[in-house]
């Protein structure tokens, strides 16, 4: 077990609104403590180029880093340990029990948990899942060099995916079950209209996946045709993360924090947000303003 020590803020989540987070919080010199999941950056790791945050050039990745060591220089320590579960309060200091088995406790709390890819709930995805069936095209798009495979969704996760995958594999189907990619931004729909490997296949969608003895996938549509790849990358949405909190928390049909529902001494930053755009650049405001409202309420106390 490790020493218990009181910090002053420690924000849950790596992605831009918890690192954000504990720039602005280590910065104000407060002894800040980020528990940062499993990964640095959150979702924002599995993007290959980013196009969309002004001054950045890079990858998703690339920047997470270039915020951890920000943070970093300002005090901010980072553990890569998860929260199974929270308790206490602003009195008494709130208690967060890790999977590492140690207890953290702080006077203030930054949840910046993020969200996680939505699972495809069909027959044989769960079974599939790691042989075949993929949440993350930048992670496992290599395994699939010169193949075919199929992106199912139609936001800007769903182009994304499938053009970053066309640089790699043979042949890219894309399945929406709706009729138009309404939800994804014309730029990404033009660039998936120019790339000739590239298949769009509307008012389509999936009920069961198999795999055959040459190790090919055969999804089968809800209208019974089957389609032969060699792997299917889900892109169908996300989850906020927020398991480890109990149901005392008020959240949102999409099961996102709402920011008004939380106890004194307790924020709330980023996709796990309620009503919040899922952006980085949201994210990074969210962080800046969960930061400021957790600094005035330690030097409100102190």
């Amino acid at each position: 077990m490790n020493e218990i020590v009181m910090h002053d803020a420690i924000i849950l989540g790596s992605g831009p609104a918890g690192l954000t987070a504990a720039l602005y919080c280590a910065r104000a010199g407060k002894d800040t403590l980020v528990l940062g999941g499993d990964r640095l950056g959150g979702q924002t790791a599995g993007i290959a180029v980013l196009e969309n945050y002004p001054g950045w050039k890079g990858s998703g990745l690339e920047l997470a880093e270039f915020m951890k060591k920000q943070a970093e220089s300002f005090g901010a320590k980072i553990k890569f340990v998860s929260a199974k579960n929270i308790s206490g309060d602003v009195e008494s200091g709130f208690n967060i029990l890790c999977d590492d088995g140690n207890r953290y406790v702080s006077k203030v709390v930054i949840i910046a948990t993020g969200a996680s890819p939505r699972k495809l709930e069909i027959e044989g995805a769960k079974e599939l899942f790691g042989k075949g069936v993929s949440y993350c095209a930048t992670c496992d798009g290599f395994f699939y060099y010169g193949k075919d495979v199929i992106v199912m969704g139609g936001g800007n996760s769903a182009l994304n995916d499938a053009l970053y995958l066309a640089d790699v594999a043979r042949n890219v189907k894309i399945v929406y079950r709706k009729g138009a990619f309404t939800r994804a931004e014309e730029i990404l729909r033009n660039r998936v209209a120019e790339r000739e490997n590239i298949e769009c296949l509307f008012n389509t969608d999936l009920k069961k996946i198999t795999k055959k003895d040459d190790d090919k996938l055969v999804v089968t549509t809800t209208e019974d045709q089957e389609i032969i790849c060699d792997g299917l990358f889900v892109a169908i949405g996300h989850e906020a993360n927020t398991d480890y909190l109990s149901e005392e928390y008020a959240r949102d049909n999409m099961g996102r924090i709402i920011p008004s529902g939380l106890p004194s001494g307790m924020y709330v930053a980023g996709d796990v947000q309620s009503e919040l755009k899922m952006q980085i650049a949201t994210a990074v405001g969210a962080g800046c303003t969960a930061a400021m409202d957790a600094i005035a309420f330690l030097n409100s106390r102190s």
